[in-house]
């Protein structure tokens, strides 16, 4: 076969699929089924505060059990490697510096909710 004839066979296929297509799709508009109106293909408008208010609530019941999380899986057991806290008194008359008041809540099998800095910060989340 020469460039011209695929060229041509190529062209009359193309018509004939899609000479199918549109009688298709006109045989489908004028046709209704049980007296129910057609689909359309147009999308509804959006109501942004009911958009909102599902996300808000999803991410709620996700997020609330990563809060609750045990972050210290050997709490409470001699294991425990944060039970063990290091305390510094400086020598210009403050108090001690120790690092108990950070890993006693995790070593009290507590969740990130009660970290010092991060547990006020995980309230602002929903739930």
């Amino acid at each position: 076969m020469s460039r011209t004839t695929t060229g041509a066979l190529a062209a009359l296929g193309a018509a004939l699929l899609l000479g199918g297509a549109t009688a298709q799709a006109a045989h489908a508009e004028t046709e209704q089924l049980g007296g129910l109106p057609l689909p359309t293909t147009h999308l509804q408008p959006t109501d942004a505060k009911q958009a909102l208010g599902g996300t808000t609530a999803g991410l709620g019941h996700a997020v609330a059990p990563v809060k609750d999380l045990r972050l210290d899986p050997w709490a409470n057991s001699s294991a425990d490697l944060l039970n063990n806290g290091v305390a510094v008194v400086p020598d210009n008359g403050l108090g001690p510096v120790g690092t108990g008041t950070l890993t006693a809540p995790l070593s009290a099998g507590g969740g990130a909710k009660n970290l010092p800095l991060a547990g006020p910060l995980l309230t602002a989340l929903p739930i």
